[in-house]
């Protein structure tokens, strides 16, 4: 889905995992890699994190709760060596903590990402969703998105993975 790039002002602070030290950073993938893990056991993107930074694809989004707790991080590329094709911010995975307030955060997620795709200079934002996860699809519709491609996701074996009901998370298969 995607829509044109808009800048939000936010009151919840978010950071770029680029601009951290290294001792902040390793923290950052750690949070990340907690809130994957509750999302489903196993699932791990600090790899991605790391490699989107290094090879100069885009950056990771961190969105932080007041209380200085990761609240929800979106990987996200642009520029012509990345994914995104031409003129987009594309979230390549993003999510957010699926306690109470989830709907709140993922909203405030969204904005976040659209905020960074006017701070690349980027003029659309693109992020994709799974149609199980229909509270994140209408929060999507709502804030402008609009489908530019549809696909058909098959997990083997045949489990919602982290396609279900309540779960607030954007992925792109390509």
């Amino acid at each position: 889905m995607a829509r044109p790039a808009q800048r939000v002002e936010l009151a919840t602070p978010w950071s770029r995992y680029a601009k951290l030290s290294q001792s902040e950073r390793q923290a950052a993938e750690t949070a990340c890699r907690e809130l994957t893990d509750e999302i489903y056991e196993g699932l791990d993107l600090r790899a991605e994190i790391r490699v989107a930074t290094a090879r100069g694809l885009g950056d990771t989004l961190l969105l932080w709760e007041d209380s200085g707790r990761l609240a929800g991080f979106a990987i996200c590329h642009w520029g012509p060596a990345s994914e995104a094709g031409d003129g987009c911010c594309f979230v390549k995975f993003g999510a957010v903590r699926l306690d109470p307030g989830a709907e709140q955060r993922f909203g405030r997620l969204l904005d976040a990402c659209s905020d960074l795709t006017v701070m690349a200079r980027m003029p659309n934002l693109l992020a994709g969703v799974s149609l199980a996860r229909h509270e994140a699809y209408r929060h999507m519709v709502a804030r402008g998105f609009r489908t530019k491609i549809q696909g058909v996701a098959m997990h083997r074996p045949n489990d919602a993975g982290y396609s279900r009901e309540g779960d607030y998370v954007l992925d792109d298969l390509r």
